[in-house]
């Protein structure tokens, strides 16, 4: 075994991962960055080297913090290799080693026990009574009942004379050939399809790289026009060059990357104290967008604990007797120790009032036999305290009605298949009393029947109910059988047609473009692998959807992954579905999604008003620019005074519109087409209109000040008009539809202090001596300053017209 190579080991590999000098790098291949990091250089070449720094400095920061994230970004592989048991034993030579998990190669002969995982991929030899948990990979929350005896091909979830690696034994003990180690395992499978699926690009991060390379491209035409038109006006090239290279970079919003990043940092913040935790900044937005939710059953829909639904029986006492003798789990307060179907009889029967220690203390069991595929029924033995023996049997109806006296078995049948009907597992049960062991499972009586099932949890069905209020289709994906998953989404109300249920060997039979087609009408998808989730997920995002996966196991990760966002559970979720995903919940509830969607919705809005602001803002500063050569005036704006105004009155208020409350009707919107520009809704309409409203106003005050003061003077008014401007315009930018005065002042205690701030920082540019020679000012006086508040108001009175006129603020 020592000269085994590593990539023969048992146990689970993963290709190097980028360093994080490369990770570094890699953050610097936006396009919007790349022109960012080309207005620098230009700024440096042209002798403005304060712009140089503060734009390479937010360029930085902004790929300090998207390394960070991506740092934790890979590590679903390395997750897997936690669920494989270091220790086995196995047969060499004759002899009985215990040898570690990862020197084992097929053809070995392990044993299996419970308490233990299986430590590689095998096919059982003996079976004693084995059930395995393979809920992890196959989604069903039942453990599996093993065999040895051989099958022909079935689906993974139906290879009962298997088992893999990582699953935990819960009942029982076997003898079983290894058959696939490492990546060989189903495991290592998954692991390969998580290797090769890339993130998809987040709607946000598409939207932000569209909207660069048009801000590029306009800023290319500005720079051009300018420089061609003052060149053919006679003045000088080199000044021409510099002026265009100025305006190109104003044109540019610097501080938007940096800005957005805190925007989503503050998001997801908010959302760790609605019990979400963000692994991926601009996976807050994301959800805010997405308009399919693939959930996953087990556990995230359902409680994945097996539940007795329904007793039927003439003698109940007797029945949860039966069902609390004929039983092997242990309940130690909330932790079961046993087969989680014999942990639901025993909790009911506790909240029944009968608990195991005490019954088997008037009834001790002196004998037993176990529960096994070829009988599937389950005998024990016990010492009646009047005398003789009791005998409880419980298993398949089947089984207990052939070995029972006198039961109606027209009518148990039937009431058996109303529960099976509804999804329920189903168990008889069986009582005698004897004082022959010789003839002990035979002329039973029959006491009744108990239905269990994994029960929805009880806030599933208002949260499903939300998302449809919100127009999104919430969709469940399984590994359980077809009925199991149907009676689930009648009760959850996403399904109550057959025909809306696809199962896995019918979904086998379609192409992609078959199933891309079929994905319209489908909301169930019932018995379906890991491959099998990876071509929903694909088939739904050809169809133009922003898809969400949620899961909690081993085979949802490579969904998890190819989703636009995969959302985790965070309590019964693995390691492996938490790594693979972009969103963890840490309460495990399917109604906190739904809270998150809100959350990421109202940042979506909360960007796109920042961008109004912004965007509208920067295009007074170029129309203000532009139409100052054109008039043939002198320059109303220093370099620096397009920096102060670019980074600090752009950039906080900005930051405050982050943490705007949510519109009051955020959850009633239907979802926002994928397709859809991040400058619909009027955006280029409000650059170009406020833009030049406050261009208007700034060069009318501009020649004022020339007429009256000089150049410095005229200035210094054009620098404090641009700038309160903006304080006004961006108190229009708190609802896009909304009226100011229905908002109120008050909602937003940050906005104001961030506009008191700016107003305070100009002030002090203007009239403090030491700033006015930084930032070459003069004072004004009163006349002129209530003038300019006077003027600067009006873009609030523009914006509140509009709003009164616009027919969904007027519904507002």
């Amino acid at each position: 075994m020592a000269g085994k190579s590593r990539s023969a080991l048992n146990q689970l590999t993963e290709k190097p991962g980028p360093s994080l000098l490369l990770i570094f790098f890699s953050q610097f291949k936006d396009f919007m960055i790349l022109v960012l990091i080309a207005a620098a250089i230009i700024s440096g070449f042209v002798g403005e080297l304060s712009d140089t720094l503060v734009i390479l400095a937010i360029v930085v920061l902004n790929a300090l913090l998207g390394a960070s994230q991506e740092i934790r970004a890979e590590r679903a592989v390395a997750a897997l290799k936690k669920l494989a048991e270091p220790q086995a034993t196995v047969r060499r030579e004759g002899e009985w080693l215990r040898v570690a998990a990862r020197e084992l190669v097929p053809g070995d002969i392990v044993t299996l026990e419970a308490g233990a995982h299986v430590p590689a991929d095998v096919r059982l030899l003996e079976v004693h009574s084995l059930k395995v948990d393979e809920s992890a990979l196959t989604g069903e929350s039942v453990a599996a009942e093993k065999q040895s005896e051989a099958l022909s091909e079935v689906p993974l979830a139906d290879r009962r004379n298997m088992s893999y690696l990582g699953c935990a034994i819960v009942y029982g003990r076997g003898l079983a050939l290894v058959t696939a180690t490492g990546m060989q395992t189903e495991i290592g499978q998954i692991a390969a399809l998580i290797e090769r699926e890339k993130p998809e690009p987040t709607p946000l991060e598409k939207r932000f790289e569209h909207l660069g390379r048009w801000l590029a491209l306009l800023a290319l035409i500005i720079c051009a026009f300018i420089f061609l038109a003052g060149v053919l006006r006679g003045e000088l090239v080199i000044e021409m060059f510099l002026t265009a290279i100025s305006l190109a970079v104003a044109a540019i919003p610097e501080s938007l990357p940096a800005v957005v990043t805190i925007a989503l940092a503050l998001g997801a913040y908010r959302l760790v104290k609605r019990h979400a935790i963000i692994r991926k900044l601009p996976a807050v937005e994301t959800l805010g967008s997405v308009t399919t939710i693939c959930s996953d059953k087990t556990g995230t829909l359902t409680q994945n604990k097996m539940t007795v639904r329904h007793l039927q029986a003439d003698d109940r006492r007797l029945a949860i007797l039966c069902a609390v003798l004929c039983n092997d789990a242990l309940l130690k307060g909330d932790q079961l120790i046993g087969d989680p179907t014999e942990g639901a009889l025993l909790t009911f029967a506790e909240q029944e009032g009968f608990k195991k220690f005490e019954v088997e203390k008037l009834f001790p069991r002196v004998f037993e036999y176990p529960f096994d595929s070829d009988r599937k029924m389950m005998t024990t033995v016990h010492s009646n305290p009047e005398g003789g023996f009791d005998a409880f049997a419980k298993g398949a109806l089947g089984a207990i009605l052939d070995r029972s006296k006198g039961a109606d078995r027209q009518k148990i049948q039937e009431a058996a298949q109303e529960y099976m009907s509804s999804g329920m597992r189903v168990l008889a049960l069986a009582f005698k009393h004897t004082d022959d062991m010789r003839t002990l499972e035979s002329d039973f009586t029959f006491i009744g029947l108990v239905a269990m099932s994994d029960p929805p949890r009880p806030e599933a069905r208002s949260a499903v109910e939300l998302c449809r209020l919100a127009g999104i289709k919430p969709i469940m994906i399984t590994g359980d059988h077809k009925l199991t998953a149907l009676a689930i989404a009648r009760e959850l109300d996403i399904a109550h047609q057959e025909e809306e249920v696809l199962e896995g060997f019918e979904l086998e039979a379609l192409n992609d473009i078959e199933l891309k087609q079929r994905a319209e009408n489908i909301k169930v998808y019932a018995r379906v692998s890991p491959a099998h989730k990876l071509r929903i997920v694909s088939a739904l995002q050809a169809r133009g959807e922003i898809v969400a996966m949620t899961g909690d196991g081993v085979n949802d990760a490579p969904a998890l992954k190819r989703a636009n966002i995969g959302v985790a559970m965070g309590i019964a979720g693995t390691d492996v579905a938490k790594e693979a995903a972009d969103m963890i919940l840490t309460d495990d509830n399917f109604a906190t999604i739904v809270a998150a969607i809100e959350e990421g919705r109202g940042i979506y809005d909360n960007i796109k008003k920042f961008l109004r602001y912004m965007l509208s803002t920067n295009a007074g500063e170029v129309i203000t620019m532009f139409f100052s050569l054109l008039l043939r005036f002198p320059l109303p704006l220093l370099p620096i005074h397009l920096l102060f105004v670019n980074l600090v009155t752009d950039g906080l208020p900005a930051l405050a519109l982050s943490v705007e409350p949510a519109e009051v009707d955020l959850m009633r919107r239907p979802p926002r087409n994928p397709k859809e520009p991040i400058t619909a809704g009027g955006l280029l309409f409000s650059m170009a209109g406020i833009g030049s409203l406050m261009a208007v106003g700034t060069l009318i005050l501009f020649y004022w000040g020339l007429k009256g003061g000089g150049i410095g003077k005229a200035q210094t008014m054009a620098f404090t008009t641009l700038s309160f401007f903006q304080m006004s315009h961006v108190m229009n930018c708190r609802s896009l539809e909304r009226s100011l005065f229905k908002i109120g002042w008050r909602s937003n205690p940050y906005l104001i202090l961030a506009v008191l701030s700016t107003i305070l920082m100009q002030m002090a540019v203007v009239y403090l001596p030491p700033l006015q020679t930084i930032f070459k000012t003069t004072a004004l006086s009163f006349q002129e300053l209530i003038t300019i508040i006077l003027v600067s108001l009006t873009p609030i009175l523009v914006v509140e017209i509009r709003k009164r006129f616009n027919p969904v603020s007027r519904r507002k």
